[in-house]
């Protein structure tokens, strides 16, 4: 007879929303006062065996509903970090997913960003709707989770329903026919909306109700043990002296005699088991096996562990390297596709790198480079030849990732580097930053055209009255600069620019905002420019006409610098108008 293993649940959900509080009361730990700030610090995962979870749900036995498979395996994910973190061939690592919402709050970016990675790894999932007990006036009037709605205050309730019904409209948007669970008629088509308090425990016999009713009636044939073990590396930890894997074996049976081999960039790394560990129920300890059964959470120390990277995936080795890889190439590859040109990402596993693949293709952004681990020279110097090239991608993306200590100090220049634990504002602050390069890169076409600028003539700083002329300035809007020809108030040409000096030192440009000495050649400073406050550029129509067309990139001084010259033109019956 096929075994069946546990399903893999993940937890998710936006920060501070009660997921690490809500799993707490399921397997009755004490997780949440241990993490700092109340905020879970890494991905963990829990063995929860079924004889724990009748107990914490006694209407499983009370209603003698049938469970064929040995428990569950949860996993909690840090809420700033992409549930998708846990990622296997051919799709999520997880069979099913318990979105924790706040009900008070409703969805919030990252429960937006989590429901999209689930919509598009066509993972199963359900939404614990927590912190009910903070409804106003809530209390909790029975053990059965709908007569205890139904026994609230009248007004309790109205707030309630309110509240539901936002967070259902709000999943319509997002492709959803969500319901209370209380009301589904079809769990195919239907989303389970279960509210719960992780604090009071209300809901979370109905909870698990769901998970075992949708992991019989759904997901059996997916659950069938393969011959082959397979699983998911999480992260190399370091404990005193010895060097961990921790893992996700998530098919088949793993033995410590086993040889096995670990997906990377470049060849697979081939190393045997010197340490076979597995997770013990409800514990966030380990015991020495000689074998496990997926699904596990376990930890290996290996011979050879230089190079492991987390969220790349395993098999056993049995001198079929050539097989394992083309079949990890396909798998690295499909997941991690680049193209001829665009930015450049890093992230802290290959599952996080995926995600933000994903939801970055969803925006039509481009990606040259991807990879995993801080971000580096290499990463700076290929930066660097996009800025030659192509100059609004000088971009590195940092998701859940550092900067290498050789490069935090180094001068990076136009290159910009962000970094973010939220994929979502990465992606916002990204977009933002693209259109701020673009329009640069527009105004500098422009500025080479020709520049517009205002400049008020400092008359207590004259320090050559001719031959040429060499007299202080103050740049009130654009950019002044050698060979600039310059006009007056009437309209009158009077120069070009010959020289700029900003302490005594020869300068290319000054820009608003600066106080130079300006030469002026051919110029006689008493007899031409002594009753005159202000200078202009003097420009002809056509560069006029690029400018008003390219509004958008000056400033407001720039724009109204502009305007004046124009009317300056005017006045010579020269027709011009912004």
């Amino acid at each position: 007879m096929t075994s069946i293993r546990q399903p893999i649940v993940t937890v998710a959900g936006h920060v501070d929303h009660g997921k690490t509080s809500l799993l707490d009361n399921i397997r009755k730990t004490g997780v949440a006062e241990g993490e700092a700030g109340g905020i879970t610090q890494k991905i963990s995962f829990t063995l929860v065996p079924i004889e724990n979870i009748k107990k914490r749900c006694p209407m499983i036995i009370e209603k003698e509903i049938k469970i064929d498979f040995p428990g569950f395996l949860f996993i909690d994910t840090p809420g700033h970090a992409a549930f998708s973190h846990l990622r296997k061939r051919g799709g999520s690592l997880a069979d099913l997913a318990i979105i924790v919402m706040d009900i008070n709050e409703g969805i919030m970016p990252q429960t937006a960003e989590v429901i999209e990675l689930l919509k598009i790894n066509k993972t199963p999932f359900i939404i614990a709707l927590n912190k009910i007990d903070n409804i106003f006036s809530w209390r909790k009037l029975s053990d059965d989770l709908k007569e205890s709605i139904n026994l609230q205050s009248s007004n309790t309730q109205l707030e309630f329903q309110e509240k539901l019904l936002t967070i259902m409209g709000s999943l319509h948007h997002h492709g959803f026919n969500a319901k209370p669970f209380y009301e589904i008629t079809d769990f195919t088509s239907q989303l389970a909306l279960i509210p719960c308090s992780a604090k009071t425990g209300e809901g979370i016999s109905e909870l698990i109700m769901m998970l075992c009713g949708l992991s019989q009636k759904f997901l059996k044939e997916s659950l069938k043990l393969g011959e082959k073990p397979k699983g998911v590396i999480l992260e190399v930890k370091k404990e005193k002296s010895m060097q961990y894997a921790e893992a996700i074996l998530y098919d088949g049976v793993l033995s410590s005699q086993d040889t096995i081999a670990i997906a990377s960039f470049n060849d697979p790394v081939i190393t045997k088991i010197r340490v076979l560990e597995e997770i013990l129920p409800i514990s966030s300890k380990f015991k020495s096996v000689q074998e496990t059964k997926a699904a596990n959470g376990i930890r290996m120390q290996l011979i050879n562990s230089e190079g492991i990277l987390p969220g790349m995936p395993f098999v056993i080795f049995n001198n079929n390297l050539e097989e394992i890889k083309k079949e990890f190439k396909k798998e690295i590859e499909d997941k991690l596709h680049t193209d001829e040109k665009g930015i450049i990402i890093k992230a802290d596993s290959l599952g996080s790198l995926e995600a933000l693949t994903t939801l970055l293709k969803q925006e039509n952004i481009n990606i040259i480079s991807s990879g995993i681990g801080k971000i580096n020279k290499r990463d700076i110097i290929a930066a660097q030849t996009n800025l030659k090239i192509d100059p609004e991608n000088a971009i590195i993306l940092g998701f859940n990732t550092e900067e290498d200590d050789e490069i935090k100090e180094l001068d990076k220049g136009k290159i910009t580097i962000i970094k973010n634990e939220i994929i979502y504002k990465l992606i916002e602050d990204l977009i933002k930053i693209q259109k701020e390069k673009r329009n640069e890169i527009r105004r500098e076409r422009i500025m080479q055209l020709a520049t517009v600028a205002k400049i008020k003539i400092l008359k207590q700083y004259v320090f050559r009255n001719s031959n040429p002329a060499i007299f202080g300035v103050a740049i009130e809007a654009g950019k002044l600069k050698h060979g600039l020809p310059l006009m007056d108030e009437k309209g009158e040409q009077i120069s070009h620019v010959k020289g700029l000096q900003e302490n005594k030192k020869q300068v290319q440009e000054a820009t608003q905002g600066m106080e130079v000495a300006m030469s002026l050649p051919g110029v006689n400073f008493e007899r031409q420019l002594n009753e005159t406050e202000y200078l202009y550029t003097d420009m002809s129509e056509s560069q006029f006409k690029q400018f008003k067309e390219n509004k958008d990139l000056l400033t407001s001084e720039e724009i109204q610098a502009l305007q004046k010259i124009a009317e300056i033109k005017r006045k010579n019956n020269l027709g011009w108008g912004i």
